[in-house]
């Protein structure tokens, strides 16, 4: 089992169970540097997953359906945010319709497109396409590593760069964060809250809505029911975990992404199928436990130094 865990391809499997957390985590942390916890990644994740189907298969494109795919996740982004911000809805609240419209929205809708229940047998997407780099692919270990990668995934890492620079580097950035921060303050200098969290909400919509393409055009090339299976949950927590940062973030998924593959390993085992299944979901509580209680503590000393 060492030797599998020590090989490229344990490497691949943490990246491609990490690519659809990684883009929800970043969905996370942009809706939350705005000051609305966005828990309608779940939601996101499983219409994303069932609208890439229908267009990359409508339009005979990956590139096609994935653009579709990303309007679509930020119209959602943008339904979020009007009935939190303009009709006053409890974010926790909202975010919980919507995943429950998923829920069962995804299976009628997957029905009255194909005729199919529980899986999408009779239409496929066009997966996304594999990098192959040549150069590097003579490079021993490495080279099996980074060449070969499906460009979704490609594009995740890249996104954790490109969210990093554009919170902390641009003046759309800026106003995210100071409205986050404190909203009063914000709109004290002539920055509009609603505005600038309507904008965080959709850009939130899109970058998940990758995450959902990738779970049906890169993980597998069909739709099937529930097949987010808590990942919108998972990123959720990773973002917390990661301090709503891209690059903390970033880190906390490749933690689940290696709880993942482990878990995709030790089928191979005599360990009873529903403990291996577990391991994702227990890694989240305990690293949540970790954090919270590592908070915890950092408030305990501050308040004492007060």
């Amino acid at each position: 089992m060492l030797k599998n865990i020590l090989s490229p391809d344990f490497i691949n499997a943490i990246l491609r169970a990490s690519t659809p957390i990684l883009f929800a985590t970043l969905a996370s942390a942009i809706a939350s540097k705005s000051g609305i916890t966005n828990m309608a990644l779940e939601g996101m994740l499983l219409f994303s997953a069932l609208f890439g189907v229908i267009f990359s298969s409508l339009t005979h494109s990956f590139l096609g359906g994935l653009l579709i795919t990303m309007v679509i996740g930020g119209l959602i982004g943008f339904f979020l945010a009007f009935f939190i911000l303009q009709l006053k809805t409890d974010e926790i609240l909202a975010a919980i319709a919507l995943n429950l419209i998923a829920t069962g929205g995804t299976v009628l809708l997957m029905l009255a497109v194909s005729g199919d229940r529980g899986a999408s047998t009779s239409i496929s997407s066009v997966s996304a396409p594999t990098v192959y780099i040549p150069m590097v692919a003579q490079i021993p270990f490495l080279g099996k590593v980074l060449s070969g990668q499906n460009l979704m995934t490609w594009l995740s890492l890249i996104a954790v760069v490109v969210v990093h620079i554009f919170l902390y580097k641009t003046p759309m950035g800026l106003k995210i964060r100071a409205v986050g921060e404190n909203k009063n303050a914000a709109e004290s200098v002539g920055i509009s809250s609603k505005k600038i969290q309507y904008i965080a909400l959709v850009l939130s919509g899109i970058l998940c809505s990758m995450g959902g393409y990738f779970l049906s055009g890169g993980y597998m090339n069909m739709f099937t029911k529930d097949m987010s299976a808590g990942k919108g949950f998972i990123a959720l927590a990773a973002s917390s975990m990661g301090a709503d940062t891209p690059i903390g973030g970033f880190l906390v998924t490749m933690l689940f992404g290696i709880a993942q593959a482990l878990g995709n390993l030790m089928q191979l085992t005599t360990i009873p199928t529903e403990l291996i299944q577990m391991i994702p979901y227990l890694t989240t509580l305990i690293g949540l436990a970790v954090y919270s209680y590592a908070m915890m503590k950092r408030k305990n000393r501050l308040g004492a130094h007060n």
